[in-house]
This record gives structure tokens, sequence and C-alpha cells, in this order.
């Protein structure tokens, strides 16, 4: 089932998410609503947040990108209760235009660690601790930034912010338009 997508201003983005244990109700049935509603909105990361949970659930599809980057060929995976323990403070920080489904028409360039240390449970519930780097730990700290109540606009430079500041509002007003289905905090 596609799932709306909750834009900016919906007060659930703003709540840090708990932690969940396997008996979590219908957990595969979230984790397969929520895939199906990435790829129908062409996104390539989804947290449970953004779909109205405030659960520690994230998902991430790298396929789309994988006839220009071989190596994100077949790559989809689910982050239970994933948490950032520590960026590699000597790796560079990458400066990258982001996007993010909650934010529809709002792009910004945002710096972020290329290697990061992050533990994380998959579907199963298997725990898993391990370095990452490149594009797939940007990736991974935009998804898992909202399960911390956090959003890309947070981490952009306060001239920035207050350039988008019409737009943002606008959001919260729910004037604008995307071709996936929202929830956006006023009609």
């Amino acid at each position: 089932m596609i799932l709306p997508i909750y834009i900016y201003g919906q007060p659930v983005l703003r709540k840090v998410s708990e932690d969940i244990t396997a008996d979590y109700p219908d957990l595969k049935e979230l984790i397969a609503n929520m895939y199906e509603t990435l790829a129908v909105s062409e996104g390539i990361g989804l947290a449970a947040p953004q779909v109205g949970k405030n659960i520690r659930v994230a998902i991430i599809d790298l396929d789309p990108l994988g006839e220009d980057f071989p190596e994100y060929k077949g790559f989809r995976k689910t982050y239970i209760n994933p948490h950032i323990l520590e960026v590699d403070e000597e790796s560079e920080r990458e400066n990258m235009e982001e996007g993010c489904l909650s934010l529809p028409g709002i792009h910004e360039k945002v710096a972020r660690h290329t290697r990061i240390h992050v533990q994380y449970m998959d579907e199963e519930f298997h725990a898993h601790d391990e370095w990452v780097s490149g594009y797939l730990a940007r990736v991974m700290q935009h998804e898992f930034d909202h399960l911390d109540a956090k959003m890309f606009i947070d981490r952009i430079s306060p001239l920035r912010r207050q350039l988008i500041k019409n737009k943002l509002k606008a959001l919260t007003l729910g004037k604008y338009r995307c071709s996936y289905r929202t929830k956006p905090l006023k009609k």
C-alpha cells in the first residue's frame, strides 16, 4: 500500500524516534509499504517519521542509481534501530546537493562526512556494526537524521535558510506540487 509522505511542518518530523523490538506490530507490512511508497515517489531513502511513524526504521534503495553507479546495482536495505556511533573526523566533508521527499521542490548543498560508524539491525533483527563510506554514508546520514528529528535544512547556513524561508512557509500551508501522495500540515 502506498503511504502518504508527511510534509515539512508535520510534528512527527520533529520528534525523536523510538527504538523498537522484533514484536513491533505489522513491521514487515510497514517496511513493504515503505518500499512501495519509495518506488512511486522516486526517492532513494525513506525514514518511518516521513510516513507518520516515530520509530527507528529507515530504508535505502540505491538500485535506481545502478546504471550510472554499478556498485549500487541491487542495493536495497532496511535499517532498524540505526545509530551513528561516530563520524571519521579524518575523512573529508563533502558538499553535495540534497533533496527530501518531505521537502518537495527544495534542494540545497549540505556538507557531510564521507565515512561514518553505524550500528543497526536488519529485518531479521540481526545486529550490524560497520564503517560506511562514500555516497551511502551520505544517504544514511540524511535518513538517520529524520530519526533524530532533523532535516537536511537544519544543516545549511542561516543565510541559505533565510533565503528558502518563503518556500518552507508554503510547504506548511500545503502550497506545493509533487507527483506522489502527501500529508501536508494544512490543506
